[in-house]
């Protein structure tokens, strides 16, 4: 039985038509007409492969590739072997996925995982729900009452979407997601088994005598063209919206708690977790399981490094890591300075022939 690919075959281009719509340039224009049916990484590509180039760390997986042409900078350009093809970018892997989103445009945008182009047979759709033309809706999915969803958009089988959810034009929910106490806008990807609008982790500590639940009666407000990966979390708020900005990307397993705000464009990759009340301003970018306390403030265009642990704000700009999470070139010398201490101890452990 052939192994099936999935994701239907990008049709054959020249290295002329790639050049054109990248902005690459052919080193040599006597290749023009050389075909490329297909894209590789260095150490599996074949004759017929582009392949790409950007990283000292894989020297000699360029220097044995079989690849037919390769995107390069002009600094690395003499280290490609004669027989590849050279297409010289200022920004080899920008181009390399400029390309990929024109042979693979299907993966860009998940689809009905069974094909369905209308309303499935088995969907529970409420009578008062209003879904405009165009709005597919995979078997089993659950749409309550009042939910407004808009043209394009795909709810994928087992969903559960929340009475009065609106979601805007040309998004998608994934399978098993579901979706409460929320406003989404336009473009938004929300994959597999996500949980959208739920209680906010909110108690008042009475001890032993049991613990108070405050109530949590606010919303959660998606903006335009955020993504947020599988399995990914965002409680609604209690005082205030939990609200995710233009363009967001968030990956898998992340944590969002009550009332967070979270500027445009951000970046939160994977297993990040966002205590409850803190604000995150535009542009900024959490390394994979950072942890961030309540009530903080991290500014716009702030980086702070993986599975740091942040207590503190952190200024607009900011470059912070470690646990506690501190500038990183502090955090830096902190370990620098105590790796040469425990160095000289384990040499020294007397204190012998020190002056």
């Amino acid at each position: 039985m052939a192994q099936p690919t999935f994701f239907e075959q990008p049709p054959s281009s020249t290295l002329a038509e790639i050049a054109a719509f990248t902005q690459a340039h052919l080193v040599d224009a006597s290749r023009a007409g050389q075909q490329v049916r297909g894209l590789a990484s260095l150490d599996e590509a074949g004759p017929m492969h582009l392949t790409f180039y950007d990283n000292l760390k894989y020297a000699k997986q360029l220097a044995s590739t079989k690849a037919g042409a390769c995107l390069v900078s002009a600094r690395f350009e003499a280290q490609v072997p004669p027989h590849v093809a050279v297409l010289r970018a200022a920004q080899p892997f920008r181009e390399f996925v400029t390309v990929a989103r024109e042979f693979y445009s299907s993966a860009l945008r998940p689809q009905s995982w069974f094909g369905t182009d209308s309303i499935a047979p088995s969907a529970i759709i409420d009578p008062s729900a209003d879904l405009e033309d165009g709005v597919i809706i995979d078997p089993l999915a659950v749409i309550g009452p009042n939910v407004e969803i808009g043209t394009g958009t795909v709810i994928g089988a087992g969903a559960v979407i929340g009475a009065n959810v609106r979601i805007g034009r040309d998004c998608n929910v994934g399978a098993r997601t579901a979706i409460q106490f929320a406003l989404i806008g336009n473009n938004v990807l929300i994959h597999p088994g996500c949980s959208i609008g739920q209680d906010g982790y909110g108690f008042i500590f009475f001890g032993p005598e049991g613990h108070l639940k405050v109530p949590q009666a606010g919303r959660v407000l998606i903006q335009n063209d955020v993504e947020i990966g599988a399995g990914t979390t965002i409680d609604r708020g209690s005082l205030r919206d939990t609200v995710i900005g233009e363009g967001t990307k968030i990956d898998n397993q992340v944590q969002i708690g009550h009332n967070v705000t979270i500027g445009r464009h951000c970046l939160l990759a994977a297993q990040i977790g966002l205590a409850g009340s803190l604000t995150i301003g535009d542009n900024v970018a959490l390394g994979a399981k950072v942890g961030i306390n309540n009530h903080l403030h991290i500014g716009d265009g702030a980086q702070v490094t993986a599975m740091s642990a942040v207590k503190d704000d952190i200024p607009a700009g900011g470059r912070w890591g470690g646990h506690f999470a501190k500038p990183t070139k502090q955090w830096f010398r902190e370990i620098v300075a105590l790796e040469r201490l425990v160095r000289d101890s384990s040499a020294d452990p007397k204190g012998e022939g020190r002056e």
